[in-house]
């Protein structure tokens, strides 16, 4: 049996942040100072979770407060305490733009954070294997060679000494890329100590207080606008709190500054992005890294645009998207917008669109206490990395004498289906069912070096490896099926092995270069575009603040679907994903920066209640991707932002609230549209009688 980890973790004030290791993580253990309230600073180990438990609860711990210690964007923004680099892209002269428009709007918008909340809990088996200094890992992890990286480092091994396995993922989002890594060094150090199999697997409470979530952003803009809601300058700025260590989260800010244009032409365009360093645990990848804050600052730009011109936001919208044959984005990475335009057409038609507004305005104005609204908006999402060294992929294909195949690549299957979709693939360049195809697990043995499964490029960089390395058996194969055309697949095997022709080989795929000069603004810093466009109607409850997702349309340009099921369930979890990160999703801090909302029963995720009972979801026909393994798409991150549609949606329903009252269209919310921030901006006499919590 193996030993079991209990971690003690800080549970007083922090103090300040003293060093980071490797590439910006969290050091291991906190030496000297506390630099946040979760904080690892040691680790138990024992025979059963109970003694670790009971072990890690006899530790005492003494602190010293420093001052001044601050957990929000706004308190980081006084004390400018912000990491390194700060951002800048930049279209145009926005200054030289403000001075011919009509109207100059200012605003701010603030997206809430995020928890994972994945089925499975951060966990690993670490085993010596007592010679050599050999170390196997079993662990839950979206970039298994990272996590090998990590262990060799702190252990003083080299990694081919250190094997990773991982068979899948009870769900990633993102949230087991960097934090995985370390607990994987502690357990693996524990082992190599003790000589013994460790076990750590982190129970829910200490994993959301650990391992944080997705990072909340605040965007401030200014905007200048015509009379007929084109928008000819737009100054954004960008902060997030990145926690108390970099982590990832100055990735996550530039994928933030690159989407900041979502599908329009805006053409004196700047964002500014700064990452905050505050003292909470420090905030990682989610699904989307950054996509969806920097495409719903700009979607509530133009919303506000459209209440202050008193036009329908689908046409402001409309007038200022990307429609010309070949567009540049404002980093200046060359595009045809022609699919976007046809999912925004498509599902103002699949949505009925204009026909619901109309019955919307007319159940507004025969209800008092219940309201409804709709929203609509368009989508363009950036597949791949940025950082164009990790737009590669690999995999090992080994065919054995009874006929059978087997495949090891670099991806993590976490649900999403690349275990699928890869024997698809090979299935079809090989011509064999897909049921003599096995993936057994993904292995830094087999495949070194892979990139993390993540930014919606697993199956495009796994899908070429394997095309490439089944079309070099095939090519080997070739001049036996030319001679032997009677044979069948498992004769034709047997008698390549007769004639030693290998029948193991490597495939690779090296993906596109992608970069951005952030001097100069300007990159391609993406393999392709997903597109898409969603319109969501909602139902709110004046008196309660309740909501009712009532409908939703989505048309997704998936290009051509290796497997549309696997696409379609794709689109409909990121869309519910989103529902929780902009309606229901919420996380809550004590004053000392202790995490409160732990667990189910104090952090709520979307239930079925909160699916719309009309979900439907559109692939855009006769779609084309020359960029990826058989024309498809990247599909994984971009749903997650169509759960914005349900935030405009009861913002919409608000403002018709407000209008019976007398009251302006125009009022803060913040996201996530809870319950609370419903009904406190549905302002009436009960409302009046309570104080406003005007930072919401």
């Amino acid at each position: 049996m193996p030993g079991v980890v209990a971690f003690i973790s800080a549970k007083d004030v922090p103090g300040q942040n003293r060093r980071l290791w490797f590439n910006n993580p969290e050091e291991l253990f906190a030496e000297e100072e506390v630099i946040c309230v979760g904080q690892i600073i040691g680790a138990t180990v024992a025979e059963t979770r109970e003694q670790a438990k009971r072990a890690a609860e006899q530790v005492a711990i003494n602190y010293q407060d420093i001052q001044p210690i601050f957990f929000t964007i706004e308190e980081a923004i006084e004390h400018q305490s912000f990491f390194d680099p700060k951002r800048k892209l930049e279209r145009g002269n926005v200054e030289e733009a403000f001075e011919k428009v009509d109207h100059i709007l200012e605003g701010e918008l603030y997206m809430g954070g995020q928890e994972h909340f994945y089925m499975e809990t951060q966990g690993l088996i670490a085993i010596p294997k007592g010679e050599a200094s050999e170390m196997e890992l079993f662990v839950a992890s979206q970039h298994a060679a990272y996590t090998q990286e990590v262990v060799g480092i702190t252990l003083g091994i080299d990694s081919n000494k250190i094997t990773c396995h991982v068979k899948r993922l009870g769900g990633g989002f993102g949230g087991k890329v960097m934090k995985i890594a370390s607990l994987s060094a502690i357990a693996a150090t524990a082992a190599y100590k003790t000589g013994r199999a460790v076990r750590c697997v982190l129970e829910r409470g200490d994993d959301m207080l650990i391992t944080s979530g997705r990072s909340p952003f605040l965007g401030k803009y200014k905007v200048g606008y015509m009379n007929d809601g084109t928008i000819l300058a737009a100054d954004i700025t960008y902060y997030s709190n990145g926690g108390c260590t970099l982590d990832e989260s100055s990735f996550i800010m530039e994928k933030a500054l690159l989407h900041m244009d979502n599908g329009y032409k805006i053409p004196h365009l700047r964002g500014r992005g700064l990452v905050c360093k505050t003292y909470l645990p420090s905030y990682t990848a989610f699904r989307g890294f950054g996509g969806p804050q920097g495409l719903t600052i700009i979607e509530s730009v133009l919303h506000e645009v459209a209440v202050k011109c008193g036009l329908p936001t689908h046409q402001v919208r409309d007038i200022n998207l990307y429609k010309d044959e070949k567009c540049y984005t404002h980093h200046k990475q060359l595009f045809s917008p022609h699919d976007m335009v046809r999912c925004w057409n498509e599902c103002l038609e699949k949505s009925d669109y204009t026909h619901r507004c109309l019955s919307i305005e007319q159940f507004n104005a025969h209800n008092h206490w219940k309201k409804r609204g709709i929203s609509i908006v368009p989508l363009k999402f950036g597949i791949g990395f940025s950082k164009g060294f990790y737009n590669q992929g690999a995999a090992l294909v080994n065919i054995y004498k009874d006929g059978s195949v087997l495949i090891s690549h670099g991806g993590t299957e976490m649900g999403q289906g690349i275990n699928t979709k890869a024997i698809q693939i090979a299935s079809r360049i090989l011509k064999v069912p897909m049921s003599s195809i096995h993936i057994k697990e993904t292995c830094t043995g087999n495949v070194p070096n892979a990139a993390p499964s993540a930014a919606s490029f697993g199956t495009d960089a796994v899908g070429m490896a394997v095309k490439n390395g089944c079309e070099k058996l095939m090519r080997r194969l070739e001049p036996l099926i030319k001679k032997h055309t009677q044979y069948t697949w498992q004769q034709l095997v047997v008698e390549a092995y007769c004639q030693k022709i290998s029948l193991s080989a490597t495939g690779f795929f090296m993906g596109p270069h992608t970069s951005v000069d952030w001097e100069k603004s300007k990159g391609s810093a993406y393999y392709y575009f997903t597109f898409g466009a969603c319109c969501s109607e909602v139902e709110i409850d004046c008196l309660t603040g309740d909501h009712k997702n009532i409908r939703t349309d989505i048309v997704m340009d998936v290009g051509r679907s290796i497997n549309p099921a696997l696409d379609v369930g794709q689109v409909e979890g990121g869309f519910a994903q989103g529902i929780g990160l902009y309606t229901i999703e919420e996380l809550n801090f004590s004053p000392e920066g202790v995490l409160l909302t732990r667990g189910p029963s104090q952090y709520k995720i979307p239930a079925l209640c909160d699916i719309p009972p009309q979900l439907n979801v559109h692939l855009l026909s006769n779609a084309e991707n020359p960029h990826a393994i058989y024309s498809s798409k990247g599909i994984g991150e971009p749903p997650v932002f169509f759960g914005c549609t349900l935030f405009f949606a009861i913002k919409e329903a608000i403002a018709a609230a407000r209008r019976e009252r007398g009251l302006s269209d125009s009022f803060p919310f913040s996201s996530p549209a809870t319950a609370e921030k419903i009904r406190m901006a549905c302002e009436d006499c009960f409302t009046r009688m309570v104080g406003v919590n005007k930072s919401t």
